[in-house]
Order: structure tokens, then sequence, then C-alpha cells
């Protein structure tokens, strides 16, 4: 077993040192847009009824796992260039690692739901209220997140298993399967292997699901006769395709990608992609591309606007004494 008092020491972009300031301030804010673009996704849908239907439901899922996701790994970053203290300890390397795989497979069942959802919507239009009734919704969602958090188990066990030589200094800018293994002091093959297995078959079978969806979906939009009709049917499909596409594009290339000879922070850069960038780019590729969010937004805005005004303190007119 790990001696559990030992300390990891993260690399995080030491090569590019001298643009810390200005990599702290973009971090920051992209961390703080990510918290506050998702909160607002979140809070729209609530408040909206219009918004209360299954597509809105894993939308809202959706974001409070990026809220989530986000926040495991950029606060430790932008402390470690900040205070420039890089350690990080045993515990909170392997609950950073957890969270990160828990979420980060969530996020693969979730992304494979949401497209079940457009087949449904768009292939069985007269049954999709029938199918996609709130306690599937809520049944569909509950499967995502508790699957995620138990395949995150394997390799998180496996890898917490395996003795750690010094120097304990993780090339990344947080704990992950590779950078952890590198430092391991005997064979990790069988490790490596069951950790691929289980990411590979998180990232590629939803993958998978997600492919037929929309094969699927392409084959109903065909028959539909009319462009206008075509239109709208890949319009309610676009934005959940190019969340898709750039999550599953960065995600394969660093853990489905051979490991060959790769330059130092290729994964790093790479994950700053789907660990940063996604998370950042859902609620506006979400809202800017969906006129029913723009429309409830605006709503709400106008709504509490008037609501401000109505309570503003109207200041009293003394009246005149009567004697």
């Amino acid at each position: 077993m790990n001696d559990t008092h030992i300390y990891f020491l993260l690399d995080g972009f030491s090569s590019i040192s001298q643009y810390r300031v200005y990599l702290i301030l973009l971090f920051l804010t992209a961390y703080l847009l990510t918290l506050s673009g998702n909160m607002l996704i979140v809070l729209v849908v609530r408040n909206d009824v219009q918004l209360h239907t299954p597509m809105y439901f894993f939308i809202t899922n959706l974001s409070i796992l990026e809220i989530w996701y986000i926040s495991t790994t950029v606060p430790k970053l932008i402390s470690v260039m900040a205070t420039g203290s890089n350690k990080i300890s045993f515990q909170w390397c392997f609950t950073q690692l957890y969270l990160f795989h828990s979420l980060g497979i969530t996020e693969c069942k979730l992304l494979a739901v949401m497209a079940f959802d457009r087949c449904m919507a768009i292939c069985n239009p007269l049954r999709y209220s029938t199918i996609m009734s709130v306690q599937m919704c809520r049944r569909l969602a509950a499967v995502c997140w508790c699957a995620g958090f138990m395949m995150a188990c394997i390799p998180t066990t496996l890898t917490i298993r395996v003795p750690f030589c010094g120097p304990y200094y993780l090339k990344h800018y947080f704990c992950d399967l590779a950078p952890l293994l590198r430092l391991a002091c005997s064979d990790t093959t069988l490790t490596d292997s069951v950790n691929r297995f289980v990411g590979g078959f998180a990232t590629l079978f939803n993958l998978g699901i997600v492919i037929i969806m929309y094969l699927c979906i392409i084959y109903a939009v065909i028959k539909i006769k009319t462009n206008t009709g075509r239109t709208k049917a890949f319009s309610t499909c676009s934005s959940h395709l190019i969340v898709v596409t750039l999550f599953y594009s960065s995600a394969c290339i660093v853990y489905a990608s051979p490991k060959g000879s790769r330059p130092a922070d290729y994964d790093k850069m790479f994950a700053l992609v789907y660990a940063m960038l996604t998370p950042l780019f859902n609620p506006i590729i979400y809202s800017f591309r969906n006129k029913a969010v723009k429309s409830a937004l605006v709503s709400g805005i106008h709504g509490l606007h008037s609501k401000v005004r109505g309570q503003q303190v109207q200041i009293p007119v003394p009246q005149p004494r009567t004697h």
C-alpha cells in the first residue's frame, strides 16, 4: 500500500511560466463565466414553465454537471499558479482523480441520453410525451449519474493500489491516470489495460449510441418532404451535436489515441478542451443557438426589472396639519 502522507507535485504550465499572470486571468475568467453561464441556464429553465420539457431537463443536468466538473480541476490550477505551491496531498489527488472521471463518464452518458431524447422527438413525435415521461427522464438521469460514479471506482481503486516512487512529480495540471501511472515502481500493464478498457468503453459505447441515434434522425429527416420541416428538425439537434463533437473529439484524442511519442504538453492542452472549454461553451451554445432559452432569459430580465421598479420606495408627502 502507498504511504498516504506523501505529496504529489503538479507541473501545471511551468513551461510557459513567464505568462503566469495572463494565464491566471484567463483561467479565472473562464471559470467565473462557466459558473455564471451554467447557473443562469439552471435558473432560467427552473423559472420558465415552457421549458419544463425533457430536453431542458437534461440540459439542466448537464449544466449542474459542468459546474462541478470544472470546479474539480480549475480552482487548484489557479491556486498553484497564483501561490507557486504546487503540492497536492495523496488524499486530495485521488479524490480529484475519482471526481474528474466520475463526472466525465456521467457526461458521456448524459450526451447519449440527450441524443436518444432528440431521436424520440423527431422519429416518434406522436408518442414522444408518453415515452419521455417525467418518470422516464428522472430514471435516465439517475442511471447516468449512478453509472458514472460506479464505473469510476474501477480505475481509481486499481491506481491507488499501485506503489509510487519519488520524485512525485506529475507532468499535468491535475491528477489524471496516465501521469500517475508514470510514477509507478512496478509493472502497470494490467492496470493500464483495465483503465483504458473502462475509459474506452465509457467513451466509445456512448459515442456509438449517439451515432446510432443520429443515423435514425437523419433517416427520419430525409422522409420529411418540406425544407422547412427538415430545417426545423435539424435545428433542434444542432446545439447538442456541436457539444458532442467538441467533447468526444478531444476526449478520444487523449484517451483513445496511441501513447507513442507525444510532446510533453500534449495531454494537458487537449485536457483543457474537455475539462475547461466544453463547460464554458455549453451554456453559450445552448442559449445563443436556442430561441426558447433566449426568449425565457429576456422575459426573466424584463420581469425582474418590472418587479424592482414596482418595489421602489416612494417618499411620503407630508400632509398639512388641521387645527
